[in-house]
């Protein structure tokens, strides 16, 4: 019983590890992907709108709107889907946390509750680099083969 408590208090318990990490994972995996492939499908469903909303609304530091449109749409569409079927995930979940970040400090006229969801997947994002995609991922597979290859 001792060994079950200090596991449970100290993040090494079984059941945790092997059922709810890569459950909660995997959910996190699908929800922000879900919302950054929704946000470029917008884009390319209506690309004049896009290039202009990043020449006149958004203030994208560094890089010109045009090619800002282009990379934050490719990112949109690319990233998450790596980030679904769990392949390069954490370089995947970092490239959409900068593009969530750039987008939350670019964009002058957002809600609170805008602010509030850039939050929320930041920090689902941050998880997923910090801990991994977990088992349920080609991740997980391709660890295992090179570990034992």
């Amino acid at each position: 019983m001792k060994k079950f408590l200090s596991g449970f208090l100290m993040g090494n318990c079984a059941p945790m590890d092997f059922v709810l990490k890569p459950l909660l994972l995997l959910g996190f995996r699908f929800y922000v992907a879900q919302v950054f492939f929704m946000s470029g499908l917008t884009k390319i469903q209506s690309w004049s709108s896009t290039l202009s909303l990043f020449e006149y609304e958004y203030n994208v530091p560094v890089i010109p709107p045009q090619i800002a449109a282009y990379m934050a749409t490719a990112g949109e569409l690319m990233l998450p889907v790596m980030l679904v079927v769990g392949l390069f995930s954490r370089p995947a979940a970092l490239g959409l946390f900068v593009l969530n970040l750039v987008a939350a400090i670019s964009y002058p006229d957002i809600s609170i509750a805008g602010e509030k969801d850039h939050i929320i997947w930041g920090a689902m994002l941050a998880v997923i680099f910090a801990f991994g995609p977990g088992s349920l991922s080609i991740d997980k597979l391709l660890s295992n083969r090179w570990k034992n290859g």
